[in-house]
């Protein structure tokens, strides 16, 4: 299978396009962040005139993995037309462009499309409430597509892993953080399911190689706390777990809103894959050993420099 990714220096996007997908053929869609990686390149901008049909027209893959997005939630707050652009309208022409020429396609959206106010777990038919403005434009991107093209994939999900800067995970956070022996604040009042993004990487493969179509929550098997989830990382690496300091978000100062409640039912997800799905635990260990085997080194000399800095 020929497949697209955009999105391919961000931190799921670049994952996937790094995997060994054996009988896939992975082409990444950059803007200009990325060099001498091993897989394929295509410079595109996909804000631009035209641009999403010309991709399509110009590549004709079988599947698109559309992973390209405004994902930081300050970022969205300052510039919501900006988001809206890159979150909602660009989702929508995909899926014409994929629809329009029978091509199968996963768009990437998020869990944080849901208020938090459910007193226990949101399935796929829950209503959704967005707080944010990133989550608000990410919801539209969901309409569009699915609106668009009834036969995509829209995948929730919440990922942690090694990105090109080394800063883009709530993992590389609290180990950036820790390494440098810093306290870091974990949220005692934000509940998540994170997946490991290698994980997530092969459970969208399989997501494709099944045929799957509609919405569909992509995330871990655990719901555990932020807080919770800074002390793994620094027990699992050794670090003193006391220098994660316990924290509400309502005292962060964070302008986004941000969702108490993010636990995500699964059930529909392990029953069209007929296998269960990994929780934060094994995704941890995983998140180490690449650490102990330089993944992260590795993928960042795929950065093109610009004045030694890298950007999302």
């Amino acid at each position: 299978m020929k497949l697209i990714v955009t999105g391919a220096s961000g931190l799921l996007g670049l994952n996937l396009c790094l995997g060994n997908w054996d009988s896939h053929t992975i082409l990444g869609v950059d803007r200009g962040k990325l060099h001498g990686t091993p897989f394929e390149l295509i410079r595109a901008e996909l804000t631009g005139p035209g641009a999403v049909s010309r991709l399509i027209d110009e590549v004709r893959p079988q599947a698109v993995i559309h992973t390209a997005a405004l994902a930081n939630l300050e970022a969205c707050e300052a510039d919501p037309e900006t988001a809206c652009i890159l979150n909602a309208e660009v989702p929508g022409l995909l899926a014409e462009a994929c629809a329009k020429n029978d091509i199968r396609l996963i768009h990437i959206s998020t869990d944080a499309v849901f208020d938090g106010a459910k007193d226990g777990v949101y399935t796929e038919t829950d209503v959704p409430n967005p707080l944010s403005v990133y989550a608000q434009t990410k919801l539209l991107g969901e309409q569009r597509v699915l609106s668009a093209n009834p036969n995509a994939i829209v995948a929730r999900v919440n990922f942690f892993g090694w990105s090109l800067s080394g800063t883009r995970s709530l993992s590389e956070f609290f180990y950036n953080k820790l390494l440098a022996g810093e306290r870091a604040n974990g949220f005692t009042d934000v509940y998540f399911c994170p997946l490991f993004v290698g994980d997530l990487a092969r459970i969208l493969i399989r997501m494709l190689e099944k045929d799957l179509s509609g919405l569909y929550h992509v995330v871990g098997a655990e719901a555990l706390s932020k807080y919770e989830f800074g002390r793994r990382i620094a027990l699992q690496f050794g670090y003193d777990s006391s220098l994660v300091i316990p924290k509400s978000v309502e005292e962060s100062g964070l302008k986004a809103r941000r969702s108490h409640n993010l636990r995500l039912s699964i059930n529909k997800l392990s029953t069209a894959l007929g296998q269960e799905i990994p929780g934060a635990s094994t995704g941890i260990e995983q998140f180490y050993t690449q650490a102990q085997q330089g993944y992260p080194q590795k993928m960042r000399s795929y950065a093109q420099e610009t004045g030694k800095q890298v950007n999302r």
